[in-house]
């Protein structure tokens, strides 16, 4: 691996359930040190009201909290920076209205990443801290609002699973009142393990060498327990049930005196410790290693790595997704191709910074790749099947922001933009859609088609096309579709101009 720049400082910033952090590290010899660390226990994970929207309370708190970060890292190299959203905001309804929030208050783009993604990362963070070894690990991070199980060997993470089970859910759900009771503990476990059911067999004991425990929940029971005289950075069965006890003898949050235990997370143990003796039993686990790295760790190996790790991860996903929905690999090929020409063509007057004309250009050629998708379910529909696929699915490397991006872009290749309900405004997805739709009008016939003399621009709202005036003669068929398109954008806040020359 090779750092950004020598000595570089990258940032981390993990927005979770119960809390924000930021983490800055200095890149040393293809390794991260750290230089500061920063945790707010924010808790956005439980203000979810009835209809799944986060609260104004909790995204003030949040956009806050975002804003001492972002005075922190002011002036980072934006391809230094990740900041990540986990389960909270994967739920959240009004996730884009606090995504705009905390861009402004940070100062970078905050990223909503899958439970999939989430625990690739994970895995990332942890196998940093670890010896290298061929022991087969099983790695376990309870969360505020999930809980993600991975299956590793050396750096690779082999199976990752994430499931909506949290600290934060399960303590609201199971301990709403903040009272410890026999019944509230065995009803709390049960229901953990009867969603750890969904992971099958895939996890068992015998698929694993050493079980380690990551992040919040984790560290607060193994400090606990050290206090009180266990090992250090090890959890066991006997010391889970130990801890169970002194809550039920402490009968209430507010009762409970435990050294080591942390004032923030005293409203949330009970809920992580149910789920975490919900998974001792489950996978029959007698000891947990505590593990140093985490998902900010993870994060800031794979900018270290200049994303050509997450490159290569996301160009396998689509090329899965392709064969999965057993795409016209030539054609969608083709497609791509055109569409990164017409790119080129209607880009070239855009001032960019450094890089961003390829990463907006790979993202229209995986959708490209992609259009055709949905045909495996209804070729007549298949940009609305191509662009639910998307939406709900969990490719490996992709965050839900960059998903929903290709899904949108997916379901626009065709038809009316009308009923698009995308961001107009947004320029630059407004010439990746243009080019996706010419392409794949130009591509209609199946084959390569004929680009020499074809001008493309946008500007001022209007995207002009013009055209050798040979064209109309040569490719009938093709022009018919082309001047279709100037209906196609209309009742936008586009117009398309079709012309000979």
């Amino acid at each position: 691996m090779h750092a950004p720049l020598d000595k570089s400082l990258l940032a981390a910033i993990d927005l979770g359930s119960n809390s924000f952090r930021l983490e800055i590290g200095q890149v040393n010899s293809g390794f991260i040190q750290r230089v500061e660390y920063l945790k707010e226990p924010v808790r956005q994970g439980g203000d979810l009201d009835e209809d799944r929207n986060l609260t104004m309370d909790a995204m003030e708190r949040g956009v806050r909290c975002l804003a001492r970060f972002g005075e922190r890292i002011q002036g980072f190299d934006p391809s230094h920076v990740r900041a990540v959203a986990t389960q909270t905001l994967r739920e959240a309804n009004n996730r884009d209205v606090f995504l705009k929030m905390a861009k402004k208050a940070l100062g970078f783009d905050v990223e909503v990443i899958s439970g999939v993604e989430e625990a690739r990362l994970i895995y990332q963070g942890v196998s940093r801290f670890l010896p290298q070894s061929n022991e087969r690990r099983l790695v376990i991070d309870i969360g505020g609002r999930s809980t993600e199980f991975i299956l590793g060997q050396g750096f690779n993470a082999q199976h990752t699973a994430s499931l909506h089970v949290g600290s934060v859910a399960w303590s609201l759900k199971h301990f709403a009142n903040g009272e410890y009771s026999e019944n509230a503990f065995t009803r709390a476990e049960i229901a953990a393990e009867s969603i750890f059911d969904t992971l099958g067999v895939n996890y068992h004991q015998k698929h694993w060498d050493v079980a380690y425990g990551a992040s919040g929940t984790v560290g607060a029971i193994a400090d606990v327990l050290e206090q009180y005289g266990r090992p250090a950075d090890t959890i066991s069965k006997e010391g889970l049930l130990w801890l169970r006890e002194e809550l039920l003898r402490a009968k209430h949050t507010d009762k409970l005196r435990l050294l080591g235990l942390k004032e923030e997370r005293k409203a949330v143990i009970a809920g992580g410790l149910s789920i975490m003796l919900g998974v001792f039993d489950f996978l029959n686990i007698d000891t947990m290693n505590v593990a140093k790295g985490a998902l900010r760790h993870g994060l800031m190996y794979d900018m270290l790595a200049q994303d050509t790790t997450m490159l290569d991860m996301r160009n396998a996903s689509v090329l899965h997704l392709m064969h999965k929905f057993a795409v016209d690999e030539a054609h969608a090929k083709t497609v791509a191709l055109v569409a990164e020409k017409l790119f080129e063509k209607i880009s070239a007057d855009t001032q960019f910074a450094a890089g961003e004309q390829a990463t907006h250009a790979r993202k229209l050629q995986w959708a490209s790749l992609l259009h055709e998708m949905g045909c495996m379910v209804s070729p007549i529909d298949a940009h609305l099947h191509g662009a639910y696929i998307l939406d709900h699915a969990e490719p490996a490397g992709f965050s839900q922001n960059e998903l929903h991006r290709l899904s949108l872009l997916v379901l626009g290749y065709r038809g009316k933009l009308k009923r698009l309900e995308a961001d107009f405004s947004d320029r630059i997805f407004v010439m990746q859609l243009a080019c996706l739709r010419l392409a794949v009008i130009l591509c209609h016939a199946r084959q390569m088609p004929n680009l020499r003399g074809l001008q493309l621009a946008s500007k001022n709202n209007v995207i002009d096309l013009n055209l050798p005036s040979s064209w109309a003669e040569k490719y009938p068929q093709s022009y018919y579709l082309l001047d279709e398109e100037t209906v196609a954008w209309q009742k936008t806040n586009w117009a398309f101009q079709l012309s000979l020359v």
